[in-house]
Parts: C-alpha cells; structure tokens; sequence
C-alpha cells in the first residue's frame, strides 16, 4: 500500500500523463467538485465544471499538443488535507505550426483525500511565459 506521499506523487505523474494524452475526464476525476485554480493575471476558475469548459474550449480552437514536467519540492500531510509545492514546466503546440508556447514556474496545490483517494482542492499557478534566451 502506498503511503499519502506516494499517492499524491502518483496523482501529479496521472495528472500530467491524461494532460499529455487529452483525456480531460481523468483530469477532471482527479480534483474536487469545489476545486479552485488561481491563475495570475486572471480570475479564479471555480469549479471543476469551469474547469471542464476551458477544457472544452481548448479544444475548440482545434488540436493541441502538450509537454510538460512537474517537480514535487514539498509536500507535507496533515490528516484529511496536505499541501504540495512544485516547480512546473509546459510546453503548448497548437495545431497548424504555430511557436510553442512554453511557461514555467512554480505552484502551490492544497489537496483533499476524498473516500480514500487524493484530490486536488486548490490550485495557486505562478507560471510566467519563457521566453526565447530562457529567462
């Protein structure tokens, strides 16, 4: 059995492998119905239903490509609840030969072990655009 460390571990390695592969229904399967992302520059999307429509909009505008790395530098477990801090990477190729976008940075997550399982609850994204020299 693994213990909460490596269950949360696991739950960032399926994030980002159904990120990679478009399978929103797995992302989605993997946060809470109250979820909340805080993204800089823009309000916070409430809701793993707002969260499903940005999905769905995405991919409106036609196939992306997405690569990405998550590095976990913390986490701590208190009970029901644990916190994670992770240095994150994504690479987004649209369709059609548009320049990758690629942004970088660090995130803050707050999760909940709901019915036995790891769920993200909370999501603070600092992620800021990389630009051509790296910086």
């Amino acid at each position: 059995m693994l213990n909460d460390e490596q269950e949360i571990s696991k739950l960032v390695a399926n994030w980002m492998a159904a990120t990679k592969s478009g399978d929103t229904e797995t992302v989605l399967g993997l946060m809470t119905d109250d979820v909340i992302f805080l993204i800089a520059g823009r309000p916070p999307m409430i809701g793993k239903s707002a969260f499903a429509e940005a999905a769905n909009a995405q991919a409106n505008h036609g196939p992306v490509q997405f690569e990405g790395t998550s590095e976990i530098e913390e986490i701590k477990v208190f009970g029901e609840w644990a916190f994670m801090r992770t240095r994150l990477s994504v690479t987004i190729t649209s369709a059609g030969g548009a320049e990758p976008m690629i942004h970088a940075g660090q995130t803050l997550s707050i999760l909940k072990k709901e019915n036995g399982r790891w769920l993200l609850a909370r999501d603070a994204n600092l992620l800021a655009p990389v630009t051509k020299s790296g910086k």
